[in-house]
Order: structure tokens, then C-alpha cells, then sequence
């Protein structure tokens, strides 16, 4: 066989090895990269009767890079805003909605914040990593520790957290990463011996007259996101603890909300896809009831985002280039969806609108 001949074979394989990549693998997503053909390729439809968000003449659009672990979306629908965190860099960014202008240190020293959310007076609520609590930023710019503690000791690192709009009540998630790693928080000395850093990991409930900490659950072995149903009667909380327990099952939770209580743990959503597996980490419910979570763990053509139905079945795909880590619905009508990436973050229009308020 000829040099020419050898050579033009190693072209067809290469061809052939990137044909076979997923789609966003393949296609440029900085600054300057050519329009995407619409529909957009890595938005899939599982279910046509039952995923009806995509829509054909839209693409998801990287719309700023640069974090370390981007992490913790939530929109501000008063100040047309989106905040999120860049863990390791110790501050939260803000994006105004006007203009997509992208703003650094709109908290800076952050606590090494993972999760944001928003409280019924406007006021945001951080889950810091490195204070090990629950803060919120006043309106007169003091920052109010809401919680440090809980029924058994002091928290591990609180996550990720949500507010019921009924009561004004705090829901959040204690897995303990940010006191693993100092990368994300500060490590503690017990995590050499263990992955439960003080106490065991949990989901708790501030009551916002009290100010009382209730534990809810334990079940998960690394509880992350959560959100609740529309109607607020069902709770799901993504499990992550495959990252440190072999035993962990990598699936979403639901729960039956009861006043104060969930009650009735099971499993709702399991995170395998044909021959890949990874995790559920941020969640957030649509108006339809489907949640919508994002995955890490999974490798090109897995991570990104995955819809579920009401019941658990797997709806849904957007397919992402990074391990993805969160994702929340913004914009002036909640219906865009944005999506924290490791090092980006990404936006893209669905017909559908969010549940909740944020």
C-alpha cells in the first residue's frame, strides 16, 4: 500500500471518528463561531407528545465563559438579573438582561457560595460553602447568617437551596463538598477520614417566623439540588453521592411535602441512558411538572441537561460540551433556560415557562 494511500485512510478514519462525536462536541462555541443551523441539533426530543418546550428556530448560545466551577443560577425577575457563582474564584457573577452584559464580582468575597436562590421580598439567599451556612443580603447591603446550624451540630457546607413562596420558608441541601476541598470552600480534617465531613448529610427547612432548623430527610446519601412540583406538593432532591459512596444510586428523589415534613422517599427518576451513566445535580420544575436537571459525570453526548416527565420518564435532552451543573428559568417570562457549565454559562428560549418565582 502506497504512502498516499495510508495517508488518505487516516483522513476517512478521522472524518469518521468526528462524525461519530456528539453534536456538541463538534460545533464551535466561542465568540465567533458561525450560526447554528436550526433546529439546534443538541436539543433532542425523546418524547413528542410529552416534550413540547424545544423550540426549531432557536440555539442554545454560550453566552459567557471564563468561571472555574460555575455553579447556583437564579433570576431576579424585579431587577431583570441572573446571578450566579464561581466557586473557586470566591464571587458570584450577574447577568442584566437588557443588554446579556455580563458583570464579575457582584459579590465578592462570595463565601465560596454554591447555590442562590430568592426569598418573596426580593432578598438573595446564599448557600456558602466556606461559612458552612445560609446567608442572605439585606437591602441595605448587611448580610444576615440565616442559619449556621442545624439539630445535630454545626452544617457540613449547605448546597443548594429553594423558598417556598407560601410560607417564606427555606428548603436547602447539606452534601458537604466545600468542606472536602479547599478548591471549593476550606477541607476539613475529618474529611481524611471520612466523606461525611461532621454530620450526616441532609435536606432541612428554615422556618422563616422561628427561624427554627428542622432536619426533613437523610435518605440521600449526598443530597444536591432540589425543587419543588408546582403545586408545591412533591419535592425532589437530585443524589450525588456516587462521588464519594460506591454504594449511592445515581437518581433523583421525590418526596410527598407535608406542611413542615416530607414523608414517602422514593425514587423518581433514574439518571442512566442507553450505556452511559452520570448524575443529577440542579433541578427546577416547569409549569408542565417536568423537572428539569442537570447532569454531570456522563461524558460528551450525556451531559447537559435531561427532562423528565411528571411520572420519571425521560422526555428531553440538551446536550452541552462541559459538565453541567445547575440550571434555572429567567428572562421577563421565565421561559429562558440557563444552564451553568463548569467553566460557562448558557441560555436557551423553550416553550414552556418555569414554575416557581426562581
Amino acid at each position: 500500500m502506497t504512502d498516499t494511500h495510508l495517508a488518505r485512510r487516516g483522513l476517512l478514519a478521522a472524518a469518521a471518528a468526528t462524525l461519530a462525536l456528539p453534536a456538541a462536541a463538534q460545533r464551535s462555541w466561542g465568540p465567533n463561531a458561525p450560526p447554528q443551523r436550526y433546529p439546534d441539533p443538541d436539543i433532542i426530543t425523546l418524547d413528542p407528545q410529552r416534550f413540547r418546550a424545544a423550540i426549531g428556530n432557536t440555539p442554545i448560545r454560550r453566552v459567557y465563559t471564563g468561571t472555574l466551577w460555575a455553579e447556583g443560577p437564579a433570576w431576579h425577575a424585579t431587577g431583570r438579573f441572573l446571578v450566579w457563582s464561581d466557586i473557586p474564584n470566591n464571587e458570584a457573577l450577574r447577568l442584566n438582561e437588557e443588554d446579556m452584559s455580563v458583570h464579575r464580582r457582584f459579590r465578592s468575597p462570595s463565601g465560596f457560595s454554591n447555590g442562590n436562590t430568592f426569598d418573596r421580598e426580593g432578598r438573595q439567599i446564599a448557600f456558602r460553602h466556606l461559612n458552612r451556612d445560609v446567608a442572605r443580603y439585606e437591602p441595605d447591603g448587611r448580610i444576615t447568617v440565616v442559619a449556621a446550624r442545624g439539630p445535630d451540630g454545626a452544617f457540613n457546607a449547605p448546597n443548594d437551596g429553594i423558598v417556598h413562596p407560601e410560607d417564606g420558608s427555606i428548603w436547602f441541601t447539606d452534601p458537604g463538598y466545600g468542606a472536602l476541598v479547599s478548591y471549593e470552600g476550606e477541607r476539613a480534617p475529618e474529611a481524611d477520614n471520612s466523606p461525611r465531613p461532621f454530620i450526616k448529610e441532609a435536606i432541612y427547612r428554615i422556618d422563616a417566623q422561628s427561624g427554627q432548623v428542622t432536619k426533613v430527610a437523610d435518605e440521600p446519601l449526598k443530597p444536591n439540588g432540589l425543587c419543588f412540583s408546582p403545586d408545591y406538593r412533591t419535592c425532589y432532591v437530585a443524589d450525588t453521592g456516587s462521588t464519594h459512596y460506591p454504594q449511592a444510586q445515581n437518581i433523583i428523589w421525590a418526596y410527598d411535602v407535608d406542611g413542615p415534613r416530607l414523608r414517602n422517599p422514593r425514587n423518581f427518576a433514574n439518571m442512566a441512558l442507553e450505556q452511559k451513566t452520570g448524575f443529577a445535580d440542579g433541578i427546577r420544575a416547569d409549569v408542565r411538572g417536568n423537572i428539569w436537571s442537570a447532569t454531570s459525570g456522563g461524558g460528551d453526548g450525556y451531559d447537559g441537561v435531561h427532562v423528565f416527565a411528571p411520572n420519571g420518564d425521560r422526555i428531553g435532552q440538551i446536550r452541552l460540551p462541559e459538565v453541567t451543573s445547575n440550571v434555572c428559568f429567567g428572562g421577563s417570562r421565565r421561559n429562558i433556560l440557563f444552564m451553568t457549565a463548569s467553566q460557562s454559562l448558557y441560555a436557551v428560549p423553550v416553550e414552556t415557562r418555569g414554575a416557581h418565582f426562581c
